[in-house]
């Protein structure tokens, strides 16, 4: 089976197949807010990605390029990117759709930073990412990991 990652239009099909996502619980991922604050019809400049399985949206993620100016993560400061509520159904888990979206997201090359979701620690490490090793700001409620391209060395700050 191919996985097929696609960049999700913004519109009202896609709002439809968010609240899928929420109906199962997992209310602090929810896509639904951003969408309807980013409403726009057809959108394709949309930060959401995702992977159908038939017509069914089954996993997704959010995906924001940081311009260097504000990197609080890496040494020295460079634009990277920012994976956010990467969330796959329960149905589903387990069969590589989340591990497609993660490699989509390497793919193009960036640093990547994360805010985990609690017991899932285990699936960033496999995917390479690693605690920040270095003081940020922990009053954001943050506990990031980050990824580098191969080549990129992490520097301590």
């Amino acid at each position: 089976m191919s996985i097929k990652v696609r960049k999700l239009k913004v519109n009202f099909k896609t709002l439809e197949e968010f609240k899928k996502f929420k109906e199962y619980g997992i209310q602090e991922l929810s896509m639904l807010e951003d969408l309807e604050a980013n409403i726009v019809e057809d959108d394709s400049d949309s930060p959401f990605y995702g992977i159908y399985f038939g017509d069914k949206l089954v996993a997704r993620m959010s995906l924001y390029e940081v311009d260097s100016k504000s990197d609080r993560y890496f040494y020295p400061p460079q634009d990277y990117l920012e994976l956010w509520k990467l969330e796959v159904l329960p149905d589903y888990q387990g069969k590589g759709f989340g591990k497609a979206l993660v490699q989509f997201a390497q793919n193009f090359g960036l640093p990547i930073k994360t805010n985990p979701r609690v017991n899932s620690s285990e699936f960033w490490n496999k995917m390479g990412f690693t605690s920040v090793n270095y003081e940020v700001d922990r009053d954001r409620g943050e506990n990031p990991l980050v990824w580098y391209p191969e080549g990129v060395k992490p520097q301590n700050h």
